[in-house]
């Protein structure tokens, strides 16, 4: 049988309320939905281990990254989550060479799905390698956070609102290469949105919060 991309159920405590959220996905793309403080970002901040659930479990490609149950509680760093942020959080000191570099040097120790050049290029970033973020467009930036992701040699990718706050051509590059990211690699995706017509043009499967 194969393993479920993302089985997921959890329960979040936060101050204000308790956030569930329950996927089990065959799907290489999953789509997790809703307005705007629902808790969307806190799921993502669970899965890839920065953010403890009160209850539950969560697996992702058949491994176990978290089940309260058994005790089970894998570090962020053996997780291999490739987590692109909603504000991207490039380092503003350094250049894009540098930043992809970054992501290379602190991999999950597996072989990237493509080298620094490759992904640049995948990117339609390579010729923006001596630029620090600050001389980047918003989807520059998007674009070089998510080739540093993809330069971790990540197990999963996290993709929080990538094309919020984009103009509409900016936002179709991004979509593109979520596509193109899906359709090449073997990589479980888990993609946060609030928007309808992105869902239906991307993932297998979506989940409302």
């Amino acid at each position: 049988m194969t393993a479920l991309a993302f089985d997921i159920d959890i329960v979040i405590a936060r101050p204000d309320r308790q956030i569930e959220a329950r996927i089990a996905s065959q799907d290489s793309l999953v789509a997790l939905v809703g307005p705007s403080g629902r808790g969307k970002t806190s799921v993502l901040d669970a899965i890839a281990g920065l953010l403890r659930p009160e209850r539950g479990h969560i697996a992702v490609g058949g491994t176990v990254l978290f089940d309260a149950a058994k005790g089970i509680d894998l570090r962020p760093e053996a997780r291999g989550a490739g987590y692109v942020f909603q504000d991207s959080r490039l380092f503003p000191h350094l250049s894009v060479e540098q930043n992809l570099s970054f992501g290379m040097r602190y991999g999950s120790g597996r072989t990237p799905f493509a080298g620094a050049e490759e992904c640049a290029e995948l990117l339609g970033i390579a010729h923006l390698l001596h630029r620090r973020p600050r001389e980047l467009s918003g989807g520059e930036i998007r674009r070089t956070a998510i080739a540093r992701a993809l330069l971790r040699a990540p197990r999963f990718l996290l993709l929080d609102e990538p094309t919020a706050s984009l103009d509409d051509a900016r936002r179709q590059d991004i979509l593109r290469i979520v596509e193109e990211i899906r359709d090449r690699f073997a990589l479980p995706i888990l993609y946060v949105s609030h928007d309808r017509a992105e869902v239906e043009r991307l993932a297998g499967m979506s989940v409302e919060l």
